[in-house]
């Protein structure tokens, strides 16, 4: 098989990977000693604030960073894009590209095709199929954390099939608001022959009422024995349409700079 059409096919499957955004107010919880029993009602206040949440969020614009550095065969490569986004409820996005930079193949058949695979992914009845629910996983207590000063819960998740869109691992719920804060995990199933291994880290902030996405990074494994680096950085989010901005005026602050910042 050629080298070069392989290459492309394994770098484009990292798309799937690096889709993991969740939308997600309660009281304090006491945290000091959490039995299996109690998973049950974390679980519970997770669903229904994370329903209550959404029911609340109508509109929200926002900016991000995307990042991919590929190291491996045939040459490492990178690129980036900075893009804008809006979210008008119960699933419509929009997206308008206001900077990109690298390979062509890179900027479209990665960075461009994870706006793509969000938007598609993005109707009632895949993200049915794909939320945070019983219906859709098991989970295990694992334990208490503090993220940024606030009590966490930790569980350990397992999907109940094996679907290229659900995920393995642990997620942080916040104690206070029952919304989750962090996850750590894999994709329940290789989404390609092309990738070997896929480990996912999201980063959550809240914003208002709300909890947003604030960091994605997604390191993939290709079989041809190259790495895909994948980081997409979330800011200046505007909740609701108050605002007066352009979508591209919420970005004129990070689309003007000639090389997308570093960020851990």
């Amino acid at each position: 098989m050629d080298s070069s059409f392989a290459r492309r096919r394994g770098l484009r499957w990292v798309v799937i990977a690096g889709l993991l955004s969740s939308t997600c107010a309660g009281q304090p919880a006491n945290i000091a000693s959490t039995s299996t029993a109690e998973v049950g009602q974390i679980v519970t206040q997770l669903v229904n604030n994370n329903e209550a949440r959404a029911a609340q969020l109508q509109h929200y614009e926002g900016c991000r960073e995307y990042k991919i550095d590929y190291a491996g065969f045939p040459s490492n490569k990178s690129a980036a894009m900075v893009v804008s986004m809006e979210y008008t409820a119960p699933a419509e996005k929009r997206f308008q590209v206001l900077r990109e930079e690298g390979p062509k193949l890179l900027v479209s058949k990665v960075l461009k095709e994870l706006l793509a695979t969000e938007k598609e992914a993005s109707g009632e009845e895949h993200r049915k199929a794909t939320a945070l629910t019983p219906d859709n996983y098991e989970f295990r207590f694992a334990g208490n954390d503090t993220l940024n000063g606030r009590p966490q819960f930790m569980l350990d998740v397992m999907p109940r099939t094996r679907s290229k869109y659900l995920y393995q691992g642990r997620v942080w719920v916040d104690a206070t608001d029952y919304a989750v804060s962090r996850i750590q995990a894999q994709p329940a199933k290789n989404p390609s022959f092309w990738i070997s291994h896929t480990e996912i880290e999201h980063d959550y902030m809240k914003v208002g009422e709300f909890w947003l996405p604030a960091r994605n990074v997604s390191i993939t494994k290709v079989r041809l024995g190259g790495t895909a680096t994948l980081k997409i950085h979330y800011e200046n989010y505007v909740i609701g349409k108050q605002h007066g901005l352009s979508l591209s005026e919420v970005c004129s602050n990070i689309a003007g700079q000639t090389n997308t910042a570093e960020r851990r």
